[in-house]
């Protein structure tokens, strides 16, 4: 089995390693091959990783290429974790957009646009690349904003399957306060990447007993205090929303909380200069503990999981993943791209009947999916009127000044990574 990480050179890709040595039954790779057009980091983080199979006593052979082609052919799944422009390009989403008293973040509003117009294009090209060379291979989407770019696979007619470690935080998170393992707990997840609820968490599989009022009412502090959101909101809603909630129902109070501090990004460069650092020492042989502060918990062991399910070696029969909607939410086009519980085996992911969801939900699922629509649109096709009223109709803006302020904005700070501004 050969599985590329295009996007490899990452410094979050040593955890991805760790969960491939740890899950080697699950997911027997014997050669992995990490891409990415920095040679520099590429190196450091191919070196902790050969030393990390070694010490764990994968047999896995670990190949590093800049080359594109060269990497995914023949791959059984590529993996995409890309960040065109860097923690530069994140650092100035999370900033601009705070000008006009919009959130600025990287996946989500202007800042989210301004990701996905710089991604999707990149994406589809390596996409293609994997078609021409293993038109058989399965994609596996971490790129943010994940719907939007597995949308943009899914309608380019690539086999791609979305992936967000939200749900497997909550499961992880929720059997560690229920006292079960985290095989035992299914989340009734449902959705818009970031933009997700657990409207009921089950014991034992799809119909098991919903303990979501006995989690909230004996631990709903720490469910709220994980949130960063008040409790009453919580309970109010009887339901667990995703922290990026927090953007749209605090949205003037993180305004705020955001103009006090520096960016994540920031945080982020800083934290990547140590972990380099680390991972020069050719003494490590493990996954540093500063790399847990660096965002993606458990994503290793989602992706173990959904890989061996696609490529039919066993793997969890049900995962949350975003895939294409079909009519699982009534209220949504049928090529929209959901976040959901899904059947996934070797033929993809058919997403389980979805729980019937109050209007207070619908509403800006809906509202958010035409947004990732016309924001689509803008991705693959340019244009500064497109652009425009993208944000426009994001929730997050809403207004026309600001969609105009924010749109001279987005392309003044991403004209170097937009062929067509």
């Amino acid at each position: 089995m050969k599985l590329a990480v295009v996007g490899g050179g990452s410094t979050y890709t040593p955890e991805l390693i760790d969960g491939f040595a740890r899950l080697r039954d699950t997911l027997p790779i014997e050669e992995l091959v990490l891409v990415d057009p920095a040679a520099d980091r590429l190196e450091l983080v191919g070196g902790l990783a050969r030393r990390i199979f070694a010490k764990q006593g994968h047999p896995g052979r670990i190949v590093t290429t800049s080359d594109v082609d060269a990497g995914v052919a023949d791959a059984d799944a590529v993996l995409l974790q890309l960040r065109v422009g860097g923690q530069a390009a994140r650092n100035q989403d999370e900033t601009w957009p705070l000008e006009c008293g919009c959130v600025g973040q990287e996946t989500t509003g202007a800042g989210g646009l301004a990701k996905a117009l710089r991604t999707v294009p990149v994406v589809l090209d390596i996409a293609e690349r994997v078609r021409r060379t293993n038109p058989d291979a399965w994609i596996i989407d971490f790129t943010n904003p994940v719907g939007i770019v597995t949308r943009a696979l899914l309608q380019a007619g690539h086999k791609a399957v979305g992936l967000c470690n939200v749900a497997i935080g909550f499961q992880r998170k929720f059997a560690k306060l229920l006292d079960v393992t985290p095989g035992e707990v299914h989340l009734d997840h449902v959705g818009l990447n970031h933009l997700t609820w657990e409207t009921g968490v089950r014991l034992g599989g799809p119909g098991g007993d919903d303990v979501l009022p006995k989690l909230l009412a004996e631990h709903g502090d720490a469910v709220a205090e994980d949130l960063r959101m008040p409790r009453e909101i919580v309970d109010r809603l009887g339901v667990v929303p995703s922290y990026y909630l927090r953007y749209y129902y605090q949205h003037d109070a993180v305004v705020e909380e955001l103009r006090t501090k520096p960016s994540r990004a920031a945080e982020v460069a800083e934290m990547e200069r140590q972990l380099l650092e680390m991972y020069g020492d050719p003494a490590l042989d493990e996954k540093p503990a500063l790399l847990g502060k660096r965002g993606g918990a458990f994503y290793s062991e989602a992706a173990v999981d959904l890989a061996a399910s696609l490529l039919g070696n066993g793997g969890s029969p049900h995962q949350v993943v975003n895939t294409v909607n079909n009519g699982t939410l009534p209220f949504l086009p049928d090529d929209a791209v959901i976040e959901v519980q899904a059947a996934v085996d070797a033929t993809g992911a058919t997403p389980l009947a979805a729980p019937a969801l109050d209007p207070l939900y619908t509403g800006l699922i809906a509202n958010v999916t035409a947004y990732e629509d016309l924001a689509l649109k803008a991705a693959l096709h340019g244009g500064r009127d497109r652009v425009f009223t993208a944000l426009l109709a994001h929730p997050l803006v809403g207004q026309y000044a600001y969609a105009e302020r924010l749109t001279d904005s987005l392309l003044a700070h991403n004209r170097e990574h937009l062929a067509w501004a």
